[in-house]
């Protein structure tokens, strides 16, 4: 039986370690199996718009299927994948299901049959943005970009899903508000701006 972690967001490009030392292959160029929108407001990340899937809105956008090794079972699949979604790869976190899951708990869902791939697993979590606007997006993200200068912030989050071909209904003007609130040309120099203020 094969086993895939479905990327559409910063996992695209940064897996963290332990997802990418269990890796087989990539399979590229596949499409949510959900909409997917910039829905929520990460704490993890000083407040950034993330990607996660919606039920309103969003689009199907580009992902990435992490085809794993044979010898990795499920739940240790699903293991890996929520201590990354929890920012704490390499720990001894365990992903166990909450009984009554509430809009801020990451949930790991499953997908079968899906591009050649048995089972693959993906990240939910609930919205958090009630008005979602450009406007409050690209507030909420020049805010985290001033917070700190790790790229952890949303502008950079922005970047990174516009390189993997991520494209969603907010996303043109949600990056053109950015550059109007900063006064800039392009993501990389509003970053580049409110990082070095």
């Amino acid at each position: 039986m094969t086993i895939g972690i479905l990327a559409y967001g910063s996992l695209i490009g940064n897996p963290g370690n332990e997802i990418k030392n269990a890796t087989e292959n990539r399979i590229r160029n596949v499409k949510t199996p959900f909409k997917v929108e910039f829905a929520r407001s990460s704490t993890g990340r000083d407040g950034a718009p993330t990607l996660i899937p919606v039920e309103d809105g969003g689009a199907y956008v580009n992902a990435v299927i992490f085809v794993l090794k044979e010898h990795v079972t499920e739940k240790e699949a699903k293991d890996m994948l929520y201590r990354r979604e929890m920012n704490k790869v390499g720990s001894q976190s365990e992903y166990s299901p909450p009984e009554n899951p509430g809009p801020n708990n990451v949930l790991v869902e499953e997908v079968d049959d899906f591009y050649g791939v048995d089972k693959v697993f993906y990240t939910k979590i609930g919205a958090n943005i009630d008005d979602l606007t450009p406007q409050d997006l690209a507030k909420l993200a020049i805010e985290s970009a001033k917070e700190g200068a790790e790229k952890r912030d949303g502008i950079s989050y922005l970047i990174n899903a516009k390189k993997n071909g991520v494209r969603t209904p907010l996303m043109p003007e949600y990056e053109k508000e950015i550059l109007r609130q900063t006064g800039t040309q392009s993501l990389e120099e509003a970053w580049e701006t409110l990082v070095h203020h």
